[in-house]
């Protein structure tokens, strides 16, 4: 008798590529790459592009090594990227940006969680004061890393303020179909007021391996030389931008699927009693919960009782527990999910 698989909600990348993606990749027309000879990562950097409304992709290996790929890039080395402070890239990147482009993070808060225009151009710096770093990027989230997203009007707002500071915007658009979706919008109108953006293909989009950075042909012909120094240059990956065409193609259109399922999921908790529950109401595939009142701080407890009854989460993260919904979750399993949430709730505050 086979084992009951548990129901993992810690994130969208810890989806398996679907049975079209398999048989794409096993069929995939490959080349170099890095001699820009594979037709099918050639096909897919064409529709990336096309897809955020850019002249043109590069595809790399991960979202973090395209967020880098995009600060070494842009900025010269000294210079200052302004950026929320609870960005992927100042919190899970493993400070990769003193790293690799030499660049010092100068960070904010956002008053609501969203940030806004009036609080990154306090912060833009381009005097000839010795003394300070010049600001080299602008670099914004959507879907944020907390389940928030930000509106289109903001993100045009933020585009032409800083392209009037002589400053270019980069959008970690790890999740930006996700965003797209929540808001009906095309991602090609989220991306538009950026220089550059990058996605990913494996968040959600069920794809085994990569992202994309998209931008303006130049950009990314420099980037394509940085990449190789970040020793980016994956030689036949048309194997893996086979399943990124299926992703891009596919599984973009079912996102709003998922976004039902963490709404649901949302609620289930809300109904106890027990829970702050964020954002209130949910907006994409992602949400955060943590006890309120007397039971403050036994977010750790409920992980453990989740997991003794199959639903795994990561451990808390300052005192939040976040739950991500995706493909590999189909909706009678999140049905129960949302069942064991009571009784996994009753117990670590017994």
């Amino acid at each position: 008798m086979s084992a009951v698989l548990p129901i993992d909600l810690r994130s969208d990348t810890v989806t398996r590529p679907t049975q079209a993606m398999r048989r794409a990749m096993s069929e995939a027309e490959v080349g170099d790459d890095v001699l820009g000879e594979d037709p099918t990562v050639n096909t897919l950097e064409a529709e990336a592009a096309e897809r955020l409304g850019k002249e043109a992709a590069l595809l790399v290996p991960s979202g973090t090594f395209g967020n880098q790929l995009a600060l070494f890039t842009h900025c010269p080395r000294g210079s200052e990227v302004v950026l929320s402070d609870d960005s992927h890239i100042v919190q899970h990147e493993a400070g990769a940006s003193a790293i690799i482009a030499g660049v010092q993070l100068r960070v904010f808060n956002p008053a609501d969680g969203l940030p806004r225009w009036e609080e990154i151009r306090a912060r833009i710096r381009y005097s000839d004061d010795i003394h300070v770093p010049p600001t080299s990027l602008v670099a914004l989230e959507n879907a944020l890393s907390n389940g928030m997203v930000m509106s289109l009007e903001e993100m045009e707002k933020i585009g032409g303020g800083a392209r009037a500071c002589g400053v270019p915007v980069h959008v970690d658009g790890a999740r930006i179909f996700n965003a797209a979706t929540s808001l009906g919008l095309e991602a090609s109108a989220l991306a538009a007021p950026a220089d550059s953006v990058m996605f990913c293909l494996s968040k959600g989009l069920c794809a085994p391996v990569g992202s994309l950075l998209t931008g303006r042909r130049a950009f990314i012909a420099l980037a394509r030389r940085r990449r190789k120094i970040m020793g980016g240059g994956m030689r036949q990956a048309g194997v893996l931008a086979a399943a990124g065409l299926v992703a891009l193609r596919q599984m973009t259109l079912r996102l709003a699927e998922d976004h039902e399922k963490a709404r649901l999921l949302g609620e289930a908790f809300a109904k106890t009693g027990l829970f702050e529950v964020a954002p209130y109401p949910v907006r994409i595939n992602m949400l955060f919960v943590r006890f309120r009142g007397e039971h403050a701080g036994r977010e750790a407890r409920l992980v453990e009782e989740l997991a003794r009854r199959g639903v795994w989460s990561y451990p808390p993260f300052d005192g939040w527990i976040r739950f991500v919904t995706h493909h590999d979750v189909p909706p009678e399993r999140l049905q129960k999910a949302c069942r064991i949430v009571e009784e996994a709730a009753a117990a670590a505050v017994a």
